[in-house]
């Protein structure tokens, strides 16, 4: 299986506890604002990242989503 993670940059306020959780140190906060004045987060080494998670589970704001892609799509990128 394949899977997609994505951050919603506009929903993030940069808490930071996603960034805590991690347990590969895929994500980091960004240098740049979002549309609400935030520094939001975002995946610095993507190619780490295990999928397991707990960023997601530990987002207060519900900004982070894992999802499954089809085997199709993937093999087009």
């Amino acid at each position: 299986m394949t899977y997609k993670h994505f951050i919603d940059s506009d929903i993030c306020k940069g808490c930071g506890i996603c960034v805590d959780a991690c347990p590969k140190n895929v994500l980091e906060i960004s240098d740049k604002l979002n549309n609400k004045g935030y520094f939001p987060a975002f995946q610095a080494r993507p190619e780490d990242c295990i999928f397991c998670a707990i960023c997601c589970t530990m987002c207060p704001d519900v900004a982070i989503a894992i999802s499954e892609i089809e085997e199709k799509k993937a093999a087009q990128k």
